[in-house]
């Protein structure tokens, strides 16, 4: 008896998540266009600078447990009409594919973003990297040096430190474990926790309004997104340990900006340990400010990134920086 009413709940956790995947995909579809790129799919928004050849570039890369509407809505209005934006979602999140091994790191995820960028007929660009995609971001620059003019890299999760990620990613990322354990509890229960997660995230500062609507966070909760989350997250440590060794080779101007109040990657060993990593690198230290600091100080960040675009954006070449009301170190 015991085993028909487990066999039943199973069942029914199992039917529960694929209708919600399905409710889910349905009222978050695409914003931009799906390319073929390695043989999956990666889903691009392009925004600004039609018709406007030449125009410089600036190519925003998601942190964990987003899609690229995170960074799409914390600086809608604060680039100019010429400025090309180029968002795009990374490998297994949002609407792109995985298509990569379980273990792949942020480096294989650069090489397929640069893969797309090759693409779209982009040579060069700026590129500004969230947390997770900070360490992406990083990535390119070390794989394709001569293409990314420049770097912002906010709330950066960039190198190794003491201690695992949440238990839960652990598992979700295991073999087999992990992929019933997506199809059959992750959705429902994160479902439940994703209020608290989001208030903890943008701690001290306060979620913005409709949030998690607006970006599409449903979509992570779906099995094969949460899974390819968790396997992020789960290699990323060992990963950083790796790349972290090989960024004193980055030379490109670079601005690094970390709330001091962040709780969810510290300061002293990510921002700080690529102020003493990069050769080109300004750190800017936002007072009270938590992870997300594009959403708190978008319009102080995206002059920031401006100021990376070289005058000519094929060339590689520190600009002069514009003064701005926050802390600099």
């Amino acid at each position: 008896m015991q085993v028909s009413l487990l066999i039943v709940l199973l069942l029914l956790l199992a039917a529960y998540t694929e209708i919600r995947r399905r409710q889910y995909a349905r009222v978050n579809p695409p914003a931009g266009r799906l390319i073929p790129v390695d043989g999956a799919k990666v889903h691009v928004l392009e925004e600004g600078a039609e018709g406007l050849p030449g125009a410089p570039v600036v190519l925003f890369v998601h942190g964990a447990s987003g899609n690229l509407q995170d960074l799409r809505m914390a600086f809608e209005g604060q680039f100019p009409g010429h400025i090309r934006r180029v968002y795009m979602d990374r490998p297994g999140l949002g609407h792109s594919e995985r298509r990569l091994d379980r273990r792949a790191s942020p480096r294989d995820q650069a090489r397929r973003m640069l893969a797309a960028m090759t693409q779209l007929g982009y040579s060069s660009f700026t590129v500004v990297g969230h947390s997770f995609g900070a360490a992406v971001a990083a990535a390119m620059a070390l794989e394709a040096p001569a293409r990314v003019t420049g770097l912002a890299l906010l709330a950066p999760a960039t190198h190794p430190w003491n201690g695992q990620v949440a238990w839960y990613y652990r598992l979700a990322a295991l073999p087999v474990l992990g992929w019933w354990f997506c199809r059959l509890i992750a959705l429902p229960v994160t479902e439940r926790v994703a209020p608290a997660s989001m208030r903890h995230v943008f701690a001290p500062d306060p979620v913005p309004d409709g949030y998690a609507r607006k970006i599409g966070l449903e979509l992570l909760f779906r099995p094969e997104s949460f899974r390819s989350n968790a396997c992020d997250l789960a290699a990323f440590n060992r990963h950083l340990a790796k790349q972290a060794e090989g960024y004193q080779q980055i030379t490109q101007p670079a601005v690094i900006v970390t709330g001091d109040q962040d709780s969810v990657v510290w300061p002293s060993i990510h921002s700080r340990g690529l102020k003493r990593d990069l050769r080109a690198a300004r750190l800017i230290e936002l007072p009270g400010a938590g992870h997300m600091p594009h959403h708190a100080y978008a319009a102080e960040i995206a002059t920031l990134i401006l100021d990376l675009i070289p005058a000519n954006p094929s060339a590689v070449s520190r600009t002069e920086s514009r003064d701005v009301d926050v802390s600099m170190s």
